[in-house]
């Protein structure tokens, strides 16, 4: 079975956002930025935005590094900026931006808040959403391309919504409210009904101190809840706008493959639109018509240390590789016969400047779907 080829180049020139997402290890981040600079040089206004910590982003475009600012990538034929996330300065920004003045340095100054906003799970996949949200209302481009994290956790953005949901409405945070919306009588009928015994339990866990911080944060972010969950929900219905494009990228390998399976069903059932998957460092070979074993047994007639021998070999072993990798692509092909697919041809070394990134996306652009094994 042959799976529809993904026609890169129509996806570059219609999608305003694609979001690249997969396992670790099989070339996503490359493939993002060679998608943006190929978006780029067909005369888009292009910026990639990074969440994935790793610096090879920067290293390939020729930038000494990336910051929550997007930064111009000098070389490329086109406009194209590049960007990485840094949640707690986009956390920081937000606070300045829809806060008082007053409120919003009490904010900042709060120490739960400061761990909150470095390190508290699930910031970084709402702050992702946060500058999604930023540039595409900025105007200042046509397509943002989206590099996520190497996990399973990179489609977590996608319950941003439902999560922050769940806490401003939940139990706890009306709890930690109850003190600083009471005063005087009221306030001390709060804490005898109930709240001191919560509090004391929590007090013995944290600390006191740890616990007012908490207290003074969540009232002090108060006001801000309501425009949490409008953008939170914008942006989400961002996604699933038929302007955003999903690609999934894996290496052809069981495990990168079933990941794979994983992000095309969950995209399916959140309804996000998927543009296909890449297939990143597939083995070839131009002499395809010699086949392994008749390379294999013209091997054994040679003098076993000559230079044809290994030739001979060498060419058996990438044709039983390739015809490995096919198999493994038909797997998923005939769970996912609808997935548009193409492949990208292995790269001789690590690409690390913008002629190995054009060099991938010109073959993203005219490489091959997945065919039927031989």
């Amino acid at each position: 079975m042959s799976a529809p080829r993904l026609d890169v180049d129509h996806v570059l020139d219609t999608a305003q956002i694609i979001v690249c997402c997969g396992a670790g290890g099989v070339g996503k981040t490359t493939t993002a930025a060679a998608l943006a600079v190929r978006g780029a040089e067909r005369g888009r206004r292009t910026v990639v935005l990074t969440i994935d910590p790793a610096r090879r982003l920067a290293q390939s475009m020729g930038l000494s590094e990336l910051d929550n600012v997007p930064r111009a990538v000098k070389g490329v034929d086109g406009n194209l900026d590049a960007m990485m996330l840094d949640m707690k300065r986009t956390f920081d920004e937000i606070v300045l931006t829809h806060a008082e003045p007053a409120k919003a340095q009490q904010i900042l100054a709060n120490p739960f808040y400061q761990a909150l906003s470095s390190s508290f799970a699930g910031t970084q996949e709402y702050m992702a959403m946060e500058k999604l949200g930023q540039l595409k209302a900025s105007g200042a481009y046509d397509l943002i391309v989206v590099d996520t994290p190497p996990t399973r956790s990179a489609l977590d953005f996608l319950d941003a919504p439902d999560r922050l949901t769940t806490f401003l409405d939940g139990r706890l945070v009306k709890v930690l409210l109850a003190p600083a919306k009471a005063s005087g009588k009221a306030y001390l009928k709060v804490v005898t009904v109930g709240f001191n015994v919560f509090t004391g339990a929590l007090t013995k866990i944290i600390g006191a101190s740890v616990l007012q911080d908490v207290s003074q944060f969540v009232a002090a972010l108060e006001t801000m809840f309501g425009g949490f969950r409008e953008r939170a929900q914008a942006t989400y219905d961002l996604l699933k706008d038929p302007g955003t494009a999903f690609v999934v990228v894996a290496a052809p390998e069981r495990d990168a493959l079933r990941e794979a399976s994983y992000f095309v069903e969950r995209l399916a059932t959140e309804q996000m639109p998927l543009a296909g998957l890449v297939v990143n460092r597939v083995h070839r070979s131009a002499a395809a018509g010699l086949t392994a074993e008749r390379s294999l047994a013209a091997a054994e007639d040679l003098d076993p240390d000559s230079l044809t021998a290994g030739v001979l070999r060498l060419h058996a072993e990438r044709l039983l590789l390739s015809q490995r990798e096919a198999r493994l692509q038909e797997r998923f092909t005939s769970a996912h016969p609808g997935v548009p697919v193409v492949e990208v041809a292995a790269q001789p070394g690590d690409v690390h400047d913008l002629e190995g990134l054009r060099a991938v996306g010109t073959d993203l652009s005219s490489g091959t779907a997945a065919a039927t094994p031989a």
